[in-house]
């Protein structure tokens, strides 16, 4: 059987939740148009799924009510129990560190939500979860991609390590797994499902989450807990 390969790194545990794109709609919306919207919505994603586990408490919490909630600098003193200078002082250095985490392909924009070449993307990422081809996973990812599991503290990087792991939960799993597709913290996602042994019933096993950068995907942050699959609309049994 395949070794697991080591963590590239252990991040600070987490407990950070997919979070449905479908309750965002309901979010009132005052940007001027869609350019806008798509800005925020990336910000929500990046914030939520990337930036976020590497940054300490005070940090995450002044970028996300700063830069994501767009709450004034005095109100988050408040907030914190802090001085405006104390909370613009964590915000610059939140938005350096944030910056210095992300992967050099990360940078590049992603694909607009449901465009031809998001669809493109996240169909042939699913067609190879799906037939167990974890070379072909591996081959969508960018050269410096991420997989990270929160709240658990282990993160992989790169192709070789990434497959390896890959192949370790594959041949742990003993089959490959089924997905549904969905949407979560503005981008795409998947809730995936493990066959029951000699039975037509796939059971709930885990979500996952793309962050697309161009027409590679740089990072893939899987969430083991199935208990989120309800949030999301999906069933906890595929027949």
């Amino acid at each position: 059987m395949t070794q697991m390969p080591a963590p590239t790194r252990w991040n600070e545990p987490l407990w950070l939740e997919p979070y449905p794109d479908l309750l965002l709609e309901g979010v009132p919306d005052e940007a001027p148009g869609p350019e806008a919207r798509y800005e925020i919505k990336e910000s929500i994603a990046l914030a939520f799924v990337v930036g976020l586990q590497h940054l300490p408490p005070q940090q995450r919490a002044v970028l996300v009510l700063r830069d994501v909630l767009g709450y004034r600098a005095r109100e988050v003193a408040a907030m914190l129990e802090t001085s405006d200078a104390a909370v613009n002082s964590l915000l610059s250095r939140a938005r350096a560190a944030f910056e210095s985490r992300l992967p050099a392909a990360g940078r590049e924009r992603a694909p607009l939500p449901e465009s031809k070449l998001e669809r493109d993307v996240v169909g042939r990422f699913a067609d190879t979860v799906e037939s167990g081809d974890v070379d072909g996973m591996v081959a969508l990812l960018t050269d410096d991609a991420w997989i990270t599991m929160p709240p658990l503290p282990h993160a992989y990087q790169g192709h070789a390590t990434i497959g390896a792991f890959l192949r370790g939960g594959e041949e742990r799993r003993g089959a490959p797994l089924r997905l549904v597709p969905t949407r979560a913290n503005g981008q795409p996602a998947f809730g995936s499902y493990l066959q029951v042994p000699q039975t037509e019933i796939a059971r709930a096993y885990s979500l996952f989450v793309l962050t697309l950068a161009g027409d590679r995907i740089s990072a893939i942050t899987w969430f083991a807990d199935a208990g989120a699959f309800e949030r999301f609309g999906l069933p906890r049994i595929l027949r």
